[in-house]
Formats: C-alpha cells, structure tokens, sequence
C-alpha cells in the first residue's frame, strides 16, 4: 500500500537538496532529477509547497516523460490537507495621472513623432535623388 502524506510534511521539501511535487494526487521525490531537468531545476523548484498538477499538464509532457515519473513515485498526498486554491489578485496597474507629467514629457511626445517622421522623408528623398 502507498504510503500518505500530508501536505505540510510535503512542503517542507522544496530545495536543491530535497525536492517533493505534487501531480495528479501523487508524490514525487525529484531530487535527483533537477540537473537532468529539460526545463531546468527552478521550474521543479517553483512547484514546490502547492498542487503542481496544473503546471505539469500546461507543459504537455511526452508519455516517456510520464513514464520516467515512476521511479520518483513515493506515494499519495491526503487531499484533505491540502489548502484551498488562493484567489489569483492581478498586480496593481500604474496609475497614469496627467497632471503629473512635466512640460518635456509633453513637448518630447510632440517633438519625437515629427522627428522621425523628418528623418524618413529625408532619407526617403535622398534615396530618390541617389537613383
């Protein structure tokens, strides 16, 4: 019978030295296998301490690789230790006030357009007179 963990007993396993996932209900010890890691060992490393289920399957691993998970199998995690999904908070959006931008921004957002477009008239009719 697989041996039970429990998702505090698993998170505490989450470095180069020893490294535990979660997938699909199972556990894995996959310590020695971050320097052989396709995608490097901090993708292993920042699945660590949750459900990594969702990240495995976003990559689409090939059958070999899921073959491969086997010898890294160390048993089942108790689903009812682990925590409730928390809420994704997208980051804060810079506020763009207008008073706060200074008479250079303004003249520079004016200037740079009329710039460029001078630039390639320029080199528009020089290419021109050159044929």
């Amino acid at each position: 019978m697989a041996k039970v963990h429990d998702f505090q007993e698993v998170a505490k396993h989450k470095n180069r030295d020893d490294c535990w996932l979660i997938i699909s209900g199972k556990v894995y010890d996959v310590t020695p296998f971050l320097e052989d890691h396709p995608g490097g060992d901090e993708v292993l490393l920042a699945a660590t301490e949750k459900d990594a289920t969702d990240d495995f399957e976003d990559v689409g691993h090939s059958d070999s690789a899921r073959e491969m998970m086997e010898k890294y199998y160390i048993g089942e995690i108790d689903s009812s230790t682990i925590p409730a999904k928390k809420r994704s908070i997208p980051p804060q959006q810079a506020v763009h006030r207008p008073e706060e931008t200074g008479f250079g921004t303004k003249i520079l957002q004016f200037l740079l357009p009329l710039l460029i477009l001078g630039i390639a008239f320029a080199l528009r009719y020089s290419a021109k007179k050159e044929e």
